[in-house]
């Protein structure tokens, strides 16, 4: 038997602020609001599905360093350009990392500096 990944937890400034926005680019809900203000998100059929669930912490440490590890998404009804600008208008902004211009996906920032990727590929919904 192998592992599953079942949550994310992304350390944070502000978890409202990055639940409002994961909530509208993954069409996920929050499922659990902790004493210590975590919150976490997820599809609305809840935890142990498919998908994982993200966990915002909060922290007020300051960043440390580029993370080590960030999110990929597919858009899974629109093309690649209409999903740009929908994530532009809930508040992503373009990174730049060293891209050429030839890459086939955009390196976008979320509201507190996170890099995540918007691949071209469109997936199914689930």
């Amino acid at each position: 038997m192998a592992c599953r990944i079942s949550e994310l937890v992304l350390s944070c400034r502000d978890p409202e602020v990055l639940a409002r926005f994961w909530c509208e680019v993954l069409d996920y809900v929050v499922l659990d609001r902790e004493g210590d203000g975590s919150i976490e998100i997820g599809p609305r059929e809840g935890f142990g599905g498919p998908q994982p669930t993200i966990i915002l912490a909060p922290t007020d440490e300051p960043e440390r360093a580029k993370p080590r590890l960030h999110i990929d998404v597919n858009a899974t009804d629109r093309d690649q350009d209409a999903e740009l600008e929908r994530l532009l208008a809930l508040g992503a902004r373009r990174a730049d990392v060293g891209q050429t211009g030839e890459e086939s996906w955009h390196v976008l920032a979320d509201p507190e500096g996170n890099e995540f990727c918007l691949l071209k590929a469109r997936l199914k919904p689930l």
